[in-house]
């Protein structure tokens, strides 16, 4: 796994965008800059046993490199499941096909270059959105959430993790200053993670908990709940 040093000498030339360079080094910053992936997945996985019906296709939306899908594809041998990954990022398409037929999973998960917001999603028993919305326009979530929730049957699950923000100032400031130390842990320097937060100022926009609980809630699903959290990160599980 390559080492993300993509902005060790704090230059910033342009906003974040999902490019070769970011492909190289993608899962490392995914590793080292989202607290509790694994423990996610895992929880998304438990979900998953226990909600979506066997022969369904799970659909992973910006779905990156293909490390959830893979890990879920890992985790649910027995669901007799179709695994998709959708994005709009070349490099990114291209490093997870070769994560699948290295790890032997290319006849189970697939991947298509599509944009999320207008792709086709058959017989969807499942949806993920890991760490997508808050890149989507917020004018736009409200209608994107919506067409999830349509393309889902009834019973059918959307999991969603999400960077957020919290309305009370003080609080907002603490969980920032909290993830900022947690990625000093993870090996990056003070003048990366200024960098990378300048980068993505006008890209990664988060919502609140919830914000986020109220999108879900107006698309339309009965059952919806907070599945996880740390500090300015949390995760929710959606029925229809």
């Amino acid at each position: 796994m390559k080492q993300d040093r993509l902005f060790e000498n704090g230059e910033v030339r342009a906003d974040f965008t999902f490019n070769d360079q970011v492909a190289e080094v993608f899962d490392d910053m995914l590793s080292r800059s989202i607290p509790f992936y694994a423990q996610v997945i895992d929880n998304m996985a438990a979900l998953l046993s226990r909600q979506v019906k066997s022969g369904s296709t799970l659909y992973d939306l910006g779905c990156s490199t293909g490390t959830a899908l893979l890990e879920l594809a890992r985790h649910l041998p027995d669901r007799q499941l179709r695994f998709v990954g959708l994005d709009n990022a070349p490099a990114m398409l291209a490093k997870a096909r070769r994560k699948a037929e290295m790890f032997g999973k290319s006849a189970l998960v697939s991947f298509r270059e599509e944009d999320i917001t207008t792709a086709d999603l058959p017989e969807a028993g499942a949806i993920l959105c890991n760490y997508t919305l808050q890149f989507i326009r917020p004018l736009t979530r409200a209608a994107f959430v919506r067409r999830l929730f349509d393309a889902l049957p009834e019973g059918g699950l959307l999991l969603v993790s999400e960077k957020v923000i919290s309305h009370d100032p003080m609080l907002n400031r603490l969980f920032i200053d909290l993830y900022h130390q947690f990625k000093l842990r993870q090996g990056y320097s003070e003048l990366e993670i200024a960098a990378k937060r300048e980068a993505l100022e006008n890209v990664l926009i988060p919502f609140s908990i919830q914000e986020n609980r109220d999108l879900l809630t107006r698309a339309g699903f009965r059952s919806v709940e907070t599945c996880f959290q740390w500090f300015n990160f949390a995760s929710f599980v959606a029925i229809k």
